[in-house]
């Protein structure tokens, strides 16, 4: 075999925190109740309680982002309605249509850095609602958000916090996707703190699987009389897990002594080295992301090059001669991996 190339084209190729194997390995021969009502679950959704400052919230356990998501929209909106967006967002480009396939169009509005902002959001709902047609279209019944963006962007509590108050003038639910919200809290620029989410969204989730985790993210509701029967819609969209402690061990784990909010840092400190390095080579960085994923603009006679020792994830043609490429870090990213990927841009 040739020399393994590089892999920074996504944040979730290796397996688990080793934390995480290991208690795995420690309960495997266990005999639990299953669909996450077992003890380990009802632990773990404690733990996540706690984390938020919400004691009253309902968490619930699903394999992965793109289910997460459709769950939750078709929980939350009656058959007429529509979920925002960011032209950006996931649910709208890399989830291969899900929510519409639930029922639900995607209204997509501009984005500013990857983020929606409520100035836009309220002009929308303002000229949805001044037509007079307005009941033979699609009404907006929710506000969906990422934390950090799909450009790695991050909302700051403000921006939430509006956004929170157009959803309220139009009574609408506000809800964040959170598969990569480890790198956000690990982050020095970010203001926005779990309490923040629970306090402000009706419904967010806490991203494992790109976050140290073998897969699984947790749903968290803060208010559980918003969608009281949510475990049942979980199990009519085939989405509910029978060997439920498998999802519930590794946030258990990951919300013992810390472990979520200190995981995504060596993401962030390689993350930054790596923008450095590209400044300092002479590389145009885009986006202004502080969190785990780097994109730079590269000329195209340099791709091939880089993609001989490195994979890289494409993101966008810049021009003729130049393309915008993106580089991941993860929880697992080492200083070696890291030097050498410097070593060869």
């Amino acid at each position: 075999m040739g020399e393994q190339k590089l892999d920074f084209s996504c944040d979730y190729l290796k397996g688990a925190h080793p934390a995480i194997l290991q208690r795995m390995a420690e309960t495997n021969m266990m005999k639990t109740t299953g669909y996450g009502l077992d003890e380990i679950s009802n632990a773990a959704r404690d733990k996540i309680r706690k984390a938020c400052g919400c004691p009253d919230a309902a968490v619930e356990f699903l394999i992965g982002g793109t289910q997460a998501n459709a769950v939750v929209i078709d929980a939350f909106l009656r058959s007429y309605q529509g979920v925002i967006a960011a032209q950006t967002g996931h649910i709208s480009v890399h989830e291969a249509g899900a929510i519409e396939a639930g029922g639900h169009k995607v209204l997509t509005l501009p984005y500013h850095q990857g983020k929606l902002s409520a100035e836009d959001v309220r002009q929308y709902m303002e000229d949805f609602y001044h037509d007079d047609s307005y009941e033979h279209m699609v009404m907006p019944g929710m506000v969906y958000i990422s934390q950090p963006t799909e450009q790695g962007t991050l909302y700051s509590r403000q921006e939430i916090a509006d956004l929170r108050a157009v959803c309220d003038a139009y009574r609408m639910a506000l809800y964040a996707d959170g598969a990569r919200l480890a790198y956000a809290l690990a982050c020095p620029e970010n203001d926005v703190t779990l309490p923040d989410l629970a306090a402000l969204c009706d419904a967010f989730y806490i991203g494992g699987t790109k976050c140290g985790a073998l897969f699984g993210e947790a749903v968290v509701i803060p208010d559980p009389g918003r969608i009281p029967a949510f475990f049942t819609i979980i199990k009519q969209h085939g989405a509910l897990l029978a060997k439920g402690r498998m999802l519930g061990l590794q946030f258990d784990t990951l919300f013992t002594d810390g472990l979520y909010e200190k995981i995504g840092i060596p993401a962030i400190r390689s993350a930054a080295r790596i923008r450095k390095a590209l400044i300092e080579k002479g590389y145009q960085l885009c986006f202004g992301s502080p969190t785990n994923q780097i994109f730079c603009v590269m000329e195209n006679s340099r791709l091939e090059k880089l993609g001989e020792k490195a994979e890289y994830c494409f993101w966008a043609k810049y021009d003729d001669t130049h393309t915008v490429i993106r580089f991941a870090t993860d929880w697992g990213t080492t200083g070696e991996e890291t030097d050498a990927l410097i070593g060869i841009m």
